[in-house]
């Protein structure tokens, strides 16, 4: 495909795809459309960083040649004294690619602690709960290769085990929300290239060099290592092994939660029987993570070490009641009773 071949009945995008006339620009773009491969609506979440704004960028440059609708929604923690402010300046910046930007806003109280974290999971909230009522099935993220290789080593200081080291996949589904990532395989030089060429300008978030969050010192940590000789795509190749071995135990995951358990009414309530219990370590604790995800309808399973305990007592326990992931967590004669709290 050339930027000849990209056929436009609107005069108004032609100042936009004529940035693709940068060679360097073309390259990239042509890279996002073999990734990305979506024939269908979608939503792209804008932080206002680099990164998001060369996904929309290149976004809506695909949107135009593959005649698809696209939302673009950004965020407002309200975090930040300025975080408003910024909002409205990205919402103008988006006016270079002809896009009304809209504008999500956490309201309520805000966390002390964690913030990072608890801010992420508002997010995708957020964006979830707008794509179900545009009846849109897909939201782009703007992760990339650098954001691959941080979330490993995060998970390592976590004792994540291998399912937490290579969980951060380009495809994963929520609430039947598709939350995809096409940017994996990208620097983030190449896209603050793109940023650079279109926008002229962008946000830098100050929490980016605030070494009191983790992720800002795992990012100088890697920073170092790259000095030290560490090489992105052998790193990445790692990771993919990895893969290939987790996706044999998921097999038996799947297969223990088919044979062992009965889900009712949509999921409100899942019953565990004994043999759940009698699977490799490993199964049972990614089948009982996966049941309690799925009946909690939380985005991010339950931590390990919670999981690990609430085993030891189901298989200590003569009688059990506890809660746990936004479920509630039975034990009768010889069965797991899982159901939501209401």
């Amino acid at each position: 495909m050339s930027p000849k071949n990209l056929n436009v009945p609107k005069k108004t995008h032609k100042p936009l795809l004529n940035k693709l006339k940068d060679k360097d620009t073309f390259k990239i773009y042509q890279k996002f459309e073999k990734k990305i491969n979506l024939n269908q609506d979608f939503i792209v979440a804008v932080s206002g960083g680099p990164d998001s704004l060369a996904l929309c960028f290149l976004a809506k440059i695909y949107s135009i040649n593959k005649n698809l609708k696209v939302k673009y929604f950004h965020v407002d923690h309200k975090l930040r004294k300025d975080s408003t402010k910024e909002a409205r300046f990205v919402k103008v910046l988006l006016q270079k690619l002809s896009v009304n930007l809209g504008i999500l806003t956490w309201i309520g109280k805000k966390p002390k602690s964690n913030i990072q974290s608890i801010a992420r999971d508002k997010r995708y909230e957020l964006l979830i709960n707008k794509a179900k009522k545009l009846k849109i099935k897909n939201i782009l993220l703007g992760h990339h290769q650098d954001d691959l290789i941080e979330n490993f080593f995060i998970r390592i200081l976590r004792g994540s085990g291998l399912n937490g080291l290579v969980s951060f996949d380009q495809k994963t589904n929520q609430q039947n929300i598709n939350l995809i990532r096409p940017l994996l395989k990208f620097s983030k030089k190449d896209l603050e290239y793109i940023a650079k060429k279109v926008f002229k300008n962008y946000i830098q978030d100050p929490s980016n060099k605030n070494d009191i969050f983790k992720r800002v010192k795992i990012r100088n940590f890697i920073k170092n290592l790259e000095l030290e000789g560490l090489d992105k795509d052998k790193f990445e190749l790692t990771i993919k092994n990895l893969k290939f071995a987790n996706e044999s135990i998921k097999y038996y995951i799947k297969k223990n939660i088919k044979n062992n358990s009965t889900i009712f009414t949509k999921n409100k309530f899942i019953i565990l029987n004994k043999d759940f219990f009698n699977q490799p370590e490993e199964v049972v604790f990614r089948s009982l993570t996966q049941v309690i995800q799925s009946v909690g309808k939380k985005y991010y399973p339950v931590r390990g070490k919670k999981i690990d305990s609430l085993i030891y007592q189901i298989k200590s326990d003569n009688y059990l009641k506890t809660t746990l992931g936004n479920c509630i967590i039975r034990k009768v004669n010889n069965t797991i009773i899982v159901s939501k709290e209401q």
